[in-house]
């Protein structure tokens, strides 16, 4: 929705009802992702797409008889050959759109979703497509990281789905969940579709070494855009780090300085320096501590990190950003090869981020999700 939310909000601004459609889930080769959009104004213009031109036909006339009606549906394209012929989904894949009429009595959110997309700040707009109580299709919750407007129809399903509409909006992620007709985590009765107004947190894997080929497929399996940097060209090519979004060949503090500065590094941002060579990690170190970033980790035995520690603070770095440094990285899993060191790494993250200890489920007691 972000790429028509303007005229969305325009249009709600000025009283419109308009017919939005939204793909919310796709399979095959479908040719858009879950979240494009495409709406329908009541003078019949149309902005976006949810197809690139194979279904907008079938859509713009779903999306006026939705707002005829006043009825949300979620409608199903593609499923044999021959509707996707009558369509023109001739890719062969299915996809699922949701046409919903919006206006200030169907989304009295919108302006708020408007303004904290204006501001950058993370949202996610969660709608009931399916529910055995037909009554509740159309509910919609916004979900912020502190707090929540609107309802899904009690706070049992708004307390489970915010829960984790939060964990795809810290991975940038959007998509379909499915639970009970009351939000129970099993059963069925209830899909939502929840989309992410936050691009996906950046993962900087420092060294092109084994260990970095699992993480990086780790982090992208997380939903991290993944960069891969080493100073070595040999050795950072796109053809050893397949799951790798990018291969950067710099020197490692060269390139996050530069990053740094030109303001593509947050506070969701993980760093993982997976060097453990005196001569990459501790200038690039020296930078990463100074930085607001969401995880600062870095490889190495008992003894390299003694030794890294001496080194760091012999250039002048203080105790306060010392503590930053997730130093031998990790959790303690037992872990031996490079891919469950990677599962290691990736524990360390999700629990900074949610304040997990990090002990066996078994083990406690309360809620799982704090």
């Amino acid at each position: 929705m972000r790429d028509v939310l303007d005229e969305l909000h325009r249009r709600w601004s000025a009283g419109e009802t308009i017919g939005l459609g939204t793909v919310v889930a796709t399979f095959s080769s479908a040719p858009r992702d879950p979240g494009a959009a495409m709406l329908v104004g009541d003078d019949g213009t149309v902005t976006g797409s949810v197809s690139g031109g194979c279904v907008e036909g079938a859509v713009y006339e779903l999306a006026q008889q939705v707002v005829a009606d006043r009825a949300p549906v979620l409608q199903r394209y593609g499923i044999t050959d021959d509707d996707a012929f009558a369509v023109g989904l001739t890719c062969g894949g299915i996809i699922d759109i949701y046409v919903e009429p919006v206006d200030s009595e169907s989304m009295p959110e919108l302006g708020e979703v408007f303004e904290a997309v204006q501001n950058g700040q993370p949202v996610a707009v969660v709608t009931v497509v399916e529910h055995v109580d037909t009554g509740l299709v159309g509910r919609h919750l916004i979900v912020w990281p502190e707090r929540t407007s609107g309802t899904l129809g009690s706070s049992r399903m708004n307390d489970a789905v915010a829960d984790d509409a939060r964990g795809l909006l810290a991975t940038g992620r959007t998509g379909v969940l499915h639970y009970g007709p009351d939000g129970q985590r099993r059963g069925e009765g209830m899909t939502v579709f929840i989309n992410s107004f936050e691009p996906p947190p950046r993962m900087l894997v420092f060294g092109a070494i084994d260990f970095a080929t699992a993480m990086a497929k780790m982090g992208a399996y997380l939903g991290y855009q993944v960069t891969v940097c080493d100073a070595r060209p040999v050795f950072a090519t796109a053809s050893r780090f397949p799951d790798a979004h990018e291969v950067v060949v710099d020197w490692p503090h060269r390139y996050l300085k530069a990053e740094a500065e030109a303001g593509r590094i947050n506070r969701r941002t993980a760093i993982a320096v997976l060097t453990h060579d005196p001569k990459f990690d501790v200038p690039l170190l020296e930078v990463a501590l100074r930085l607001d970033v969401g995880y600062v980790g870095a490889m190495g035995s008992r003894k390299t990190h003694d030794d890294r520690f001496s080194r760091l603070r012999d250039a002048g770095l203080n105790e306060h950003e010392l503590e930053k440094l997730s130093s031998p990285i990790g959790l303690d899993l037992g872990a031996r090869t490079p891919e469950e060191t990677a599962v290691s790494i990736a524990a360390e993250i999700i629990s900074l981020r949610w304040g997990g200890g990090g002990a066996r489920l078994a083990a406690l007691s309360g809620r799982i999700h704090g």
